[in-house]
């Protein structure tokens, strides 16, 4: 018999239950919906980002600039080196050739001893050790003997010390290739960054940059302040003619400048030569720590480990290479955590 019963309808409780869990997975979608646009950062986000990306890429900047000085360095060192060898073998060849000599005039005329034909065949070093040897020898062939025995031993040490350099050589190669890879790197995201902004928003901030980057005639009062000396106001007075010129990490003139590069380059202009790097250039000088000591012509070293630079310009300003993306410029000392100067 077939049932007639009323079908169970759902109880209250569930019906609640899925009311609830229907409105909470709308609300979630419609959350969703207005997270996603949020998620794209501001313009002043991006720009923050950047700046931080940019000094980054500055203070990778600064060790790939000190990577390269070692370069140079090491570079010249092992070509004084090797010419010192190459002079030094010239030399031991002509001993070795006076003493052939000798030995070849003794054989013509029958007396050449025991102990010069042992030589040609063998080491002096071994040689001259054995006294009974050293004995059967002249004054004259002893000393020509030493020099020889001098002579090697000087080659064998700047070969050696040749050789150590030129492996310091590879591994600061090595690190400058890592140091390079490091900026580009920096360079490459902040890039990245600005391109996820819209057209407008990107020339806003050149536009922004552009004029923080105006000559010191339309933006910057330099007051009564006085150079530290004669050749600081040189070197201010060169740096002032490259306003406007854009950063390149790694350049030092006259197209473009990193910081170091600008200050490095403007002391050159005065006939000083200062190290290339800021941290170096950190320690050229008499250290000044009150900004109101600072003298126009002066270093100025930012942030805690020193890897910006800039030369005071007077009245609370410097003038500097700030970052990729900007020109040599004046601005405020205020912007950037103030170090120390350094007067050359």
């Amino acid at each position: 018999m077939a049932s007639h019963r009323r079908p169970r309808q759902p109880s209250r409780t569930r019906v609640t239950v899925l009311t609830t869990a229907a409105a909470a997975a709308v609300a979630f979608s419609a959350q969703a919906a207005n997270a996603a646009p949020s998620e794209k950062p501001s313009k002043d986000e991006v720009k923050a980002k950047v700046d931080k990306l940019y000094e980054q890429a500055e203070q990778a900047t600064e060790k790939l600039n000190g990577a390269k000085e070692k370069q140079e360095k090491l570079q010249k060192e092992i070509s004084t080196i090797q010419d010192k060898v190459a002079r030094g073998q010239d030399d031991l060849n002509g001993l070795r050739d006076s003493i052939g000599l000798a030995a070849a005039a003794q054989y013509r005329t029958g007396s050449i001893d025991s102990s010069l034909q042992l030589f040609l065949s063998s080491n002096p070093d071994d040689y001259l050790d054995k006294a009974s040897t050293a004995d059967q020898l002249s004054a004259q062939q002893v000393g020509a003997l030493k020099k020889i025995q001098e002579k090697q031993r000087e080659l064998a040490q700047e070969r050696a010390e040749a050789s150590d350099k030129l492996k310091d050589l590879a591994s600061t190669r090595a690190e400058l290739a890592k140091k390079k890879k490091q900026v580009q790197g920096k360079l490459g995201e902040a890039q990245k960054l600005l391109n996820t902004l819209t057209a407008s928003e990107r020339a806003a901030l050149a536009a922004a940059d552009s004029r923080a980057s105006r000559s010191s005639a339309e933006r910057v009062d330099l007051g009564d302040s006085k150079a530290a000396s004669g050749r600081a106001a040189a070197a201010f007075r060169a740096a002032q003619t490259q306003t406007g010129k854009p950063y390149v990490y790694g350049a030092t003139g006259t197209a473009s400048y990193d910081c170091s590069g600008l200050t490095s380059w403007a002391y050159a202009q005065a006939g000083v030569s200062i190290p290339r790097t800021s941290q170096a250039q950190a320690n050229a000088g008499t250290r000044i720590y009150s900004e109101s000591q600072l003298q126009v012509g002066d270093l100025v070293l930012f942030y805690g480990d020193l890897h910006h630079i800039g030369l005071y310009a007077g009245n609370g300003q410097v003038l500097h290479a700030p970052h990729s993306g900007a020109t040599v410029r004046y601005e405020s000392i205020g912007n950037m955590p103030f170090q120390f100067g350094v007067r050359i």
